[in-house]
């Protein structure tokens, strides 16, 4: 098993069938200069030492784990716990590899960082790393989600990055990549386009992984810690998969430990309007590699929705689909209503408001939750919290 994990991805970047460059030869030599100083950097002193610092003092690492007892006690069953990357500086995960990103910049002699992003999370934090180093931050972002996500948008002009407003297509998040993608094309040498997730072109899936791999390694040592063993069950919400990859990749050799990704339903699976890309997806290219995306049958990609804008994006983390294949990750589905009572249930229970996108993952740990065994512990990414949904989520339910 560990040959499987971890060697992957191969030296051309697949995880199996899943990954690799899909772009022009003159942009793959563009990644595989970031490719080789990720690679020439990454295990060195001062990285290191730079970046545990940054974890530590700065972001606020280790998050803990939270046993939640009142909701646990209320559901029945398994006890829900979760590991509380809400309260990361910012709010999320996503501070944990848009640390590692700007340094990689600022390592290569970059003049400015472009990125997308839809909850806007991604945005703050890399915003945030940029202000931290000293490198110009510009972020392209749909203007649906600019409406749904304002506190978010304040806090990113606030840190002094410059936000693009894309007005094309579905105006959420794939357009916002699309947009954000086009502009790195016309300055690669002095721009780093930092993806938000672990998708995109080789070496994008295993940098992004590696940066959050940091939450599994603690979650695994804490539960170990507290409880004399494992959970028996991860889970984590997935859009393109970055916070599910950080808490599965330390627990892939336990075969013990099950693993759940739960994807956004929306509307339904009977509707075109949801996300869930390893659900309903098949395999083709999106963004500059190869994963199951919604495609239509020319292979474009299909318009996506869910009420958490951080979810709404046609294709998956190449690893995810390899994981799906060989069968040691399940993948299921929360649908908006699930997502919403998961959202109230956990603030008024637990005084937790989570994230939109986490509460996918918080609905499936519920339902599943009161058909197990009390002595049964279901661990959870509690990937971010929900200050920037709460005015959409109050308007949205009358309250």
């Amino acid at each position: 098993m560990s040959i499987q994990f971890l060697e992957m991805p191969d030296e051309k970047g697949y995880f199996g069938e899943y990954g690799g460059q899909i772009i022009p030869p003159p942009l793959v030599e563009i990644m595989n200069q970031i490719n080789d100083a990720y690679e020439e950097i990454k295990n060195t002193k001062k990285f290191q030492d730079e970046l545990y610092d940054l974890q530590i003092n700065y972001v606020g690492r280790p998050s803990p784990i939270y046993h939640a007892k009142r909701l646990s006690e209320k559901v029945g069953g398994a006890q829900i716990h979760f590991k509380r990357e809400d309260l990361n500086h910012t709010g999320a995960h996503k501070i944990n590899h848009c640390i590692g990103e700007a340094l990689l910049a600022k390592h290569m002699g970059k003049t400015r960082v472009l990125a997308e992003t839809g909850a806007g999370q991604h945005g703050v934090a890399l915003a945030t790393a940029c202000a931290l180093v000293g490198i110009d931050c510009e972020i392209h972002m749909g203007e649906i989600d600019i409406k749904k996500e304002h506190p978010n948008v304040t806090k990113m002009k606030i840190l002094g990055c410059n936000l693009v407003p894309v007005t094309r297509g579905t105006k959420t998040l794939k357009d916002a990549v699309d947009s954000a993608f086009e502009e790195y094309l016309k300055d690669p040498v002095n721009s780093l386009y930092a993806i938000g997730s672990v998708v995109g072109p080789h070496p994008f899936p295993k940098m992004v992984r590696d940066f959050q791999s940091v939450v599994g390694k603690e979650a695994r040592q804490q539960f170990q810690d507290k409880h004399g063993q494992l959970p028996d069950i991860l889970m984590a919400c997935v859009g393109g998969g970055s916070n599910a990859i950080g808490l599965f990749t330390a627990f892939l050799e336990d075969e013990e430990v099950q693993m759940i990704g739960v994807e956004p339903a929306g509307k339904g699976l009977d509707t075109p309007d949801h996300a869930a890309t390893l659900t309903k997806g098949s395999k083709g290219a999106i963004h500059g590699f190869e994963c199951y995306n919604l495609q239509d049958e020319k292979g474009n990609p299909l318009p996506v929705y869910s009420i958490a804008s951080g979810l709404d994006y046609p294709g998956v983390g190449p690893q995810h689909c390899y994981l799906k294949d060989i069968e040691r990750v399940q993948y299921v589905t929360a649908d908006d209503k699930e997502c919403l009572d998961a959202f109230m249930e956990l603030s008024r229970m637990e005084g937790i408001i989570p994230a939109l996108e986490s509460a996918h993952a918080i609905a499936h740990a519920m339902k599943i939750a009161k058909d197990m065994p009390k002595d049964k512990h279901i661990l959870v990414n509690l990937s971010g919290r929900g200050d920037k949904d709460a005015d959409y989520v109050a308007e949205y339910l009358s309250l």
